[in-house]
């Protein structure tokens, strides 16, 4: 689970939000579908679906060996009156530095203030950790009493 490909996944989606681009693709692994889903699941993207590199799969098409490097995640971007809702795409762990945090930080850190040099977060603000229990976003975290790596915040329009 690379961080480099996670920090082009982050800039791919926030220059295409800008660039009011409806539909892109981003490439298909684990962490870029979990990471999709959780925006997803969060309101902040409108449809998800697998495909390939010359688009979305009209019929389900099985994952195997031989096709894994062609899949794509499709990802169709959401705006609200022509504006778009991802504002900014921030990676929080470099892959030389990469940044842990614990519940009680994390805790602080949901509630409006600095831990271990972290920006709290803003209403609409969506912070993904990788934990134990798989990709998560902050509060769901803090909610099943989890800390974990900080991967990457994105700013919305709410």
């Amino acid at each position: 689970m690379s961080l480099h490909n996670l920090s082009y996944v982050c800039s791919h989606l926030k220059n295409c939000s800008m660039a009011r681009v409806p539909i892109t693709s981003v490439q298909y692994t684990k962490l870029h579908l979990a990471l999709v889903l959780g925006l997803y699941r969060h309101g902040v993207i409108s449809h998800v679906q697998l495909g390939s590199r010359n688009g979305p799969d009209l019929n389900p098409v099985p994952i195997s060996n031989e096709n894994i490097s062609s899949r794509r995640l499709w990802v169709t971007l959401k705006y609200n009156n022509a504006e778009p809702v991802i504002k900014s795409a921030i990676l929080e762990s470099k892959p030389s530095r990469k940044k842990t945090m614990k519940l009680p930080a994390l805790k602080r850190l949901i509630e409006g203030y600095w831990a271990e040099s972290t920006k709290p977060l803003d209403p609409g603000d969506l912070l993904f950790l990788r934990t134990d229990k798989g990709i998560l976003e902050a509060r769901e975290a803090v909610e099943l009493q989890r800390g974990g790596q900080l991967l990457c915040r994105f700013t919305s329009l709410r």
